[in-house]
């Protein structure tokens, strides 16, 4: 077979759209749309609050642009599930975040308004950057799902010398996958070495944890940590991805998140709000390759008082359950890790009570927990309903059952770790 007739097998369904920009300002920028039109690219426009209807679809989906620009803390949330699910599908995502007023040059435009913001990096890239990330996803995507270039069959005689090369290659890589799988394994093991397993019960607290990742190596951490006799220090992250970069990523986060700050003889331990601004800003400042972001959830116990302190970053709201009362979601503002460098995080403090628990958990843990309905809000379920009233550590038991028999969407599999305690 010619050349020629090679590059006409390539097969693209017609229905197969180039570029979905979710945004929930009802309008693509010029630039953008011009860039599509010029490139000849297919595209569409569609709300954030309206992705779900396109979850079913997303095999005919190129690469996705989200307009993140002016986003509120429930739209971050919204974005973070996204972006995760986006991920499983294979599917690149560009993020921008807000518009620059720094004129950079293009050789498709050069107004002073051509640029954009990246999720991730305080960089502003031109038309023609954007262009280059979109033609990379779309080549990546195309080639993933076999929209490549398809050969006619090759001669009866040729046919034999593929099929020995195919065997050689199967065989190569099955091998592959077993050694892949083994170094799979060993990291997880790695990673659950730093996670917290001596913890830190007294006369007045008993904790209880769960951490059961999706697959060898998890996007999920959590730590609880005695900062000195009067407080404890305890969180969850969850990073927006899976695999081995997730599972890296969550190292990372344990190692940058800073407790308190030592200065001669003294030390100061941190606030929530402010533990939560300076791991933000560290992460902004790697530039993280593949737009990796992070939720989490952390606070602080003064185990003297029973005060509790909490600073949130897009994670699940935490759940305070007190005797003879319906369980409380505690809403509190914060935007996810790692998207806006200058992002404010505030904290909350309630005072706790003998007989309350306090859960944490990462969103994998959320449909066992309960769902959301836009008109009324967040609903526990049965399941967890009757698991409130046990003691921490029965309840942490149950729950662990409850996410092993209940069947749950595929798309929503996920980690789940948990972090718990009750006053005694």
């Amino acid at each position: 077979m010619e050349k020629a007739d090679l590059l006409s097998a390539i097969e693209v369904p017609k229905s197969f759209t180039d570029v979905l920009y979710l945004t929930n300002k009802g309008q693509m920028p010029y630039e953008i749309k011009k860039l599509l039109r010029q490139r000849k690219l297919s595209s569409r426009i569609l709300g954030v609050d309206k992705f779900p209807e396109v979850r079913s679809q997303l095999g005919m989906i190129g690469t996705v642009v989200i307009d993140a620009e002016e986003s509120d803390a429930l739209q971050q949330q919204r974005l973070a599930r996204i972006i995760e699910s986006l991920e499983m599908e294979n599917i690149g995502v560009i993020l921008l975040t807000e518009r620059m007023e720094t004129p950079i040059r293009s050789f498709s435009l050069t107004p002073s308004k051509t640029s954009f913001s990246m999720g991730g990096t305080t960089e502003a890239v031109s038309i023609d950057d954007l262009w280059v990330r979109i033609s990379v996803n779309l080549a990546y995507r195309k080639k993933s799902t076999g929209m490549a270039v398809k050969p006619a069959l090759p001669p009866r005689q040729v046919q034999t010398i593929y099929k020995n090369k195919l065997a050689q290659q199967l065989s190569m890589t099955g091998a592959m996958v077993d050694n892949l799988t083994e170094q799979l394994r060993l990291a997880g093991l790695v990673q659950q070495d730093f996670l917290q397993t001596q913890m830190p019960n007294t006369d007045k607290v008993r904790w209880a944890t769960t951490f059961l990742p999706a697959e060898w190596v998890s996007g999920d951490i959590y730590d609880v940590v005695r900062i000195d006799e009067q407080h404890i220090a305890f969180y969850v992250a969850d990073v927006i991805g899976h695999g081995m970069p997730a599972a890296l990523l969550t190292i990372f986060l344990k190692q940058a998140l800073v407790l308190r700050e030592t200065v001669e003889n003294n030390y100061r331990i941190f606030s929530p709000a402010e533990v939560m601004k300076n791991l933000n800003v560290r992460m902004a400042a790697q530039k993280l390759s593949g737009y990796q972001f992070a939720t989490c959830c952390y606070c602080l116990l003064d185990t003297k008082t029973l005060q509790l302190t909490f600073a949130r970053a897009g994670h699940p709201y935490p759940i305070l359950i007190r005797p003879g009362e319906a369980p409380e979601q505690l809403e509190i503002k914060g935007s996810l890790l790692g998207v806006f460098s200058q992002s404010e995080y505030v904290q909350q403090t309630i005072q706790l009570q003998t007989g309350d628990k306090f859960m944490l958990y990462s969103d994998g843990a959320e449909p066992f927990i309960g769902s959301v309905d836009d008109e009324t809000g967040f609903h526990f379920s049965e399941e967890f309903s009757s698991l409130m009233e046990l003691p921490i550590v029965e309840m942490r038991d149950k729950f662990r059952e409850l996410t092993q028999t209940q069947e749950i969407d595929p798309a929503e599999f996920d980690d789940i770790t948990t972090v718990g305690f009750e006053i005694l």
